[in-house]
């Protein structure tokens, strides 16, 4: 594959928004000096010799791009216009389409649709390709150059082309471009279960999940059975704001840590007393499009048995991003720590594994559309702690409980089979039963 610098239309991967001092420059031998001479040398050669003049500024963009592409694919340079998109993706709201994109062997691919969207309401999936923008070719292209062009004016439309895999023909998709205004959390009812659905990890969705918790107690006159917490195509985001929501739904343990080059270089973060989802079961919903943010939530759950982790296998981006400004308008969102759940996983490449795979059998293409993971992009950091797969059971048959087709569930009224499956198996559990002695017991006996 060739360059897959993530950028998005949406907003991708854990960032911890921490202002950086200006770190003292370490000693440079020799050789890096030759190194730099070296550099310089290229520099002037092109400014002068160049079949056309270029900008100064160009080229050391050009020069500084490089250099961070050499490293991982979350690692980037942001200019006036990229820091700027950054800040206001975190404060919620931007304007485009609603995508998350990286660029694969010179094209456009589709990671998740951010919902509630153009893009999410007119179908476009994770792993499509976006091959012409209103009939115009973009193979080849870059990806700032894609993304500019799929913005614009709220109100106005542009034609996407898709390939979509397993499908023989590509297809158009006209959008209306609108000013996205990023609502980090959706809450509702469902036969007595509490469903959160968090779509991202801006500055307010802990706020928001205490927030939906609360409400979620008051309007359904009793207690829930339980909650369906669901971060299917969740990008990612915020590190603090992770913390917080998983922060809401235990009493106590630890979160996430995360853990920079040096062996002691690692910070812990806890959960604080108060349990607000009260102890009740809850149901965690992943997929591939749920990365980074979304799975240090899910990991922590899991490991803390405090959750049951339900869907498929999440992206696998298992890194930490520090936004280091270098200017007022510039700055550098560079990748300084892995994360790791409480149990001391790395979800770098693996992803985090549902404790019960269900597939999404009221998508008609779940089966032929290939998932775009962490594992997939070039330069993609290598998790230190492999797992052993040929350890793992190897049971290869269907399971009959997924046999039903898309057509079938749409005859059930079933729209969202894995949120369905979520809340029927919270409800089996049924209410809390009360404690009470047995007959002919005495009162306080043990």
């Amino acid at each position: 594959m060739a360059n897959t610098l993530l950028r998005s239309i949406g907003l991708v991967s854990a960032v911890a928004l921490i202002p950086a001092a200006t770190a003292a420059l370490a000693a440079v031998d020799v050789d890096t000096y030759r190194e730099l001479d070296q550099f310089m040398n290229v520099f002037e050669r092109v400014r002068s010799e160049y079949v056309d003049k270029v900008d100064d500024k160009t080229l050391i963009k050009g020069a500084i791009d490089g250099m961070l592409n050499s490293l991982d694919p979350h690692s980037s340079y942001l200019d006036a216009k990229d820091f700027t998109n950054l800040r206001t993706q975190t404060e919620g709201s931007y304007g485009g389409l609603g995508l998350t994109v990286s660029l694969e062997d010179g094209a456009v691919k589709v990671i998740t649709p951010t919902e509630d969207t153009p893009a999410y309401k007119a179908g476009i999936k994770s792993g499509d390709y976006i091959t012409h923008l209103d009939g115009a070719l973009i193979y080849g292209g870059t990806l700032d150059e894609a993304v500019e062009k799929m913005r614009g004016r709220p109100g106005t439309q542009i034609k996407l082309t898709l390939v979509r895999p397993g499908r023989d023909k590509p297809f158009d998709v006209t959008l209306t471009r609108e000013v996205i205004e990023l609502k980090p959390v959706k809450w509702e009812i469902k036969d007595r279960v509490g469903v959160i659905n968090i779509n991202t990890f801006n500055k307010n969705t802990g706020e928001a999940v205490r927030a939906a918790l609360l409400a979620i107690d008051k309007a359904g006159g009793a207690q829930p059975l339980g909650y369906v917490v669901d971060l299917r195509s969740n990008p990612g985001g915020l590190l603090d704001q992770a913390i917080e929501v998983s922060d809401a739904f235990l009493e106590r343990g630890e979160i996430v840590s995360q853990r920079g080059r040096e062996k002691g270089d690692i910070e812990r973060y806890y959960a604080r007393a108060g349990d607000m989802s009260h102890g009740l079961p809850i149901v965690v919903l992943v997929d591939a499009g749920s990365a980074s943010a979304a799975e240090i939530v899910a990991g922590a759950l899991q490991d803390q048995r405090r959750g049951l982790v339900m869907g498929e296998k999440t992206f696998g981006k298992g890194s930490v991003q520090t936004l280091l400004p270098l200017s007022e308008e510039t700055a550098l969102r560079l990748t300084t720590a892995r994360y790791y759940t409480p149990s001391g996983r790395s979800v770098q490449e693996g992803g985090i594994d549902p404790d019960i795979h269900v597939p999404q059998l009221s998508d008609p293409d779940y089966k032929t559309r290939p998932a775009l993971r962490e594992s997939d992009l070039r330069r993609h950091l290598i998790n230190e702690a492999k797992v052993d797969d040929k350890l793992l059971e190897d049971d290869a048959k269907e399971d009959p409980r997924f046999a039903l087709t898309a057509d079938q569930l749409e005859k059930q009224g079933v729209k969202d089979y894995q949120l369905d499956y979520a809340v029927k198996t919270i409800s089996r559990l049924g209410p809390p039963k009360p404690v009470v002695a047995a007959a002919g017991a005495k009162a306080g006996s043990r």
